[in-house]
């Protein structure tokens, strides 16, 4: 009986989170015209993996993903310029449609997407 109830429990959790799996197109409009990302999504229980790209950087490996219902975080580690930046960051999703914040260390600089899951 109470494996049964083990294993009630943790179909709800599963059930409960959001469907973050595949492949989501985000944009988002700048003072130099609209900025385009591809995030490429895999989930493993509450870990998130996967790559994103954009035309500013190349295709690049999440860290630190976690998913939590519909909140989900991760970092990217990118390189602009010869600089090494560690971005972060949050996303909450409703439906088929991911609002996305990415912070930058060091400036208290952040940037909104508004992603949509195309597969």
């Amino acid at each position: 009986m109470r494996w049964m109830l083990v294993l009630l429990a943790a179909f709800a959790l599963t059930a409960s989170a959001a469907d973050v799996a595949g492949t989501w197109k985000a944009t988002t409009d700048t003072p130099n015209g609209t900025f385009e990302s591809t995030f490429v999504f895999k989930v493993d229980g509450a870990k998130l993996t996967g790559t994103t790209s954009s035309q500013m950087m190349a295709e690049t490996a999440l860290s630190d993903g976690k998913i939590d219902g519909d909140n989900l975080t991760f970092s990217v580690n990118a390189n602009f310029n010869g600089n090494e930046v560690k971005l972060n960051y949050k996303g909450k999703v409703t439906g088929n449609e991911m609002k996305i914040t990415i912070e930058i260390p060091g400036g208290d600089r952040t940037f909104e997407l508004v992603a949509k899951k195309v597969s």
